[in-house]
């Protein structure tokens, strides 16, 4: 299971958390899909946020696509999942740097524009109330495990997360 590109997929994961919870309005991150299993070459990154139902998410979506453009660079991807405080899924971070109604017809937001960033294409993608209530392993504020990690993820991401301030 050790893998370069795990290792380097999982730095990009510390990276970002390490950012994240720096940012007002985020109360959990966690990491959920093909990371958390033992694949050689998991298909993305996905990582599972709960958020306020007024957080700006400029500066989210911002560090977003760093993650999936750094992510992407490695034949990879990136997806920022997001549930409100109550545990409800709400959608995505919208990819693009210009999020606004009628920008991209190519959108499939079901409210295009109505909250800048928020990608809500719940017709597209839902997540389980189970995987959000319970993650396989929540990053912030503590560390959490839902479930057995694998080995890199423990003495990469664990490791380098235990030794910032949270």
């Amino acid at each position: 299971m050790l893998s370069e590109y795990r290792s380097k997929l999982l730095t990009l994961v510390f990276d970002f958390v390490e950012t994240a919870i720096k940012i007002n309005g985020i109360s959990r991150i966690a990491i959920i899909g093909s990371l958390m299993t033992s694949k050689l070459k998991p298909k993305d990154v996905d990582l599972l946020l709960n958020i306020s139902d007024d957080m700006d998410l400029t500066h989210l979506a911002k560090i977003s696509r760093t993650l999936q453009g750094k992510s992407g660079s490695l034949t990879g991807g990136a997806d920022v999942f997001l549930s409100n405080n109550l545990n409800e899924y709400i959608g995505r971070i919208c990819i693009w740097k210009d999020c606004r109604l009628g920008v991209r017809m190519s959108c499939d937001a079901q409210n295009c524009g109505k909250r800048k960033y928020l990608h809500d294409d719940l017709q597209v993608i839902k997540l389980s109330c189970d995987l959000i209530k319970q993650p396989p392993l929540i990053l912030y504020p503590n560390i959490v495990r839902n479930s057995e990690i694998p080995i890199d993820v423990e003495n990469i991401l664990l490791k380098s997360i235990t030794k910032i301030a949270i």
